[in-house]
């Protein structure tokens, strides 16, 4: 596959096409169309306001996950629905959130006792984030279910103060993580089997995020079900916060070959390349997760005759993106495209050594370059 901009934007650069975007928000909102529920872009994989005007052509509104991705959303999409929850809210914030945000869901009943007749007042919207204790997943950094968790209310601490659920309108439940519709209907009998005497007092029901609903073979029917069972059975309207699929496979991180380090005499099990771009720095997912991310035009080790071991230049040993084989041996200066790159790289990078941080690009639909954002050394220096 090749991109016919990847010499004409800047190295490193993060490119997120319109085209494929739009892609993705035809499906969630036909997924709102045909079922009603309201669709929200969680901010923490993709905060790309540049595109904010697009997305809320499609989507009912944005989540955040504390005061400045609540503010974000309310500056670039004002007329849009703002949710926000976070694990402690402070004081110093509560009262701009009560302001710009439609729907605060809490992270305990305590935090709801502190907070409650300032969100009551303001009259907003307010939920109760529950722990339904069921685990669908192996990634325990990603599992808000696990046995040490500290997100949600369980059963056992409703059950325990259920006078302070008076007020609240609604339930929120986030436990998956890149996973399919199966995984949540099972959660979701969990959720009726612990908390279902609850809901038919409740308003309305978030169903949080980590669903891969743009990702080829997800089972849509299944997740439609699963919305019209909530609708029906317990009369509520149904949210679903994605972040991950609003930008699956929208973007590209462009980054160029520095340094081709041979070896001599077998020293070397592969040559290594040094690019611009690290993967502690500019992606790092692929150390947390961890994962191996694609490499357009490139093989797995071994796969084709030219094996080469990918690495940032920083001081980090680890900083290691993998091995990718390739047809041709690479040189200095050649230009490669990682993919899969709109999602949790923007808001999580750093400047870890003094490193720049990519520049921010959009392709439009008629194929023009649109560099966002350039960031120098200022903004190395104001982090610090």
């Amino acid at each position: 596959m090749e991109k016919a901009w990847i010499n004409s934007v800047p190295s490193p650069a993060y490119v997120v096409e319109e085209k494929a975007l739009r892609h993705n928000l035809e499906i969630l909102h036909g997924l709102e169309d045909r079922t009603g529920c309201h669709v929200l872009l969680a901010q923490k994989a993709f905060s790309m306001y540049s595109f904010y005007p697009i997305i809320s052509e499609y989507l009912s509104g944005y989540a955040a996950s504390g005061i400045y991705e609540a503010r974000l959303a309310h500056e670039e999409a004002p007329d849009k629905e703002n949710h926000v929850f976070n694990p402690a809210f402070q004081e110093k914030d509560f009262g701009e959130i009560t302001k710009i945000c439609d729907h605060i869901v809490f992270n305990s009943l305590a935090q709801w006792k502190k907070f409650k007749a300032q969100a009551m007042t303001a009259g907003v919207q307010c939920g109760l984030r529950i722990n339904p204790e069921h685990s669908t997943q192996d990634h325990a950094i990603y599992d808000p279910c696990s046995p040490v968790s500290r997100l949600g209310a369980k059963l056992a601490e409703v059950e325990a103060e259920e006078e302070l659920l008076d007020g609240l309108t609604g339930f929120h439940f986030h436990t998956l993580c890149e996973q399919g519709a199966e995984p949540l209907a099972e959660t979701l009998e969990v959720v009726e089997a612990k908390f279902g005497k609850y809901l038919k007092k409740m308003q309305w029901i978030n169903f949080g995020g980590g669903h891969h609903i743009t990702k080829d073979g997800y089972n849509i029917p299944l997740l439609e079900k699963c919305i019209k069972r909530m609708q029906e059975k317990y009369n509520l309207k149904v949210y679903i916060e994605p972040g991950e699929a609003i930008a699956l496979n929208t973007g590209y991180l462009v980054t160029t070959v520095l340094e081709i380090i041979e070896g001599v005499n077998g020293s070397r099990e592969c040559p290594a390349v040094i690019l611009d771009t690290s993967a502690a720095c500019h992606m790092p997912d692929v150390i947390e997760m961890p994962y191996r991310p694609p490499l357009i035009n490139a093989g797995e080790e071994g796969e084709k005759p030219y094996t080469y071991l990918f690495g940032g230049p920083t001081c980090l040993a680890g900083d290691i993106i993998g091995k990718y084989s390739f047809d041709k041996p690479l040189k200095v200066g050649d230009r490669l495209l990682f993919g899969d790159m709109a999602i949790y790289t923007m808001v999580k990078n750093n400047t870890f050594n003094g490193m720049p941080l990519p520049a921010i690009v959009e392709i439009n639909n008629e194929n023009e370059i649109n560099v966002v954002k350039e960031f120098g050394y200022d903004d190395f220096k104001m982090r610090l």
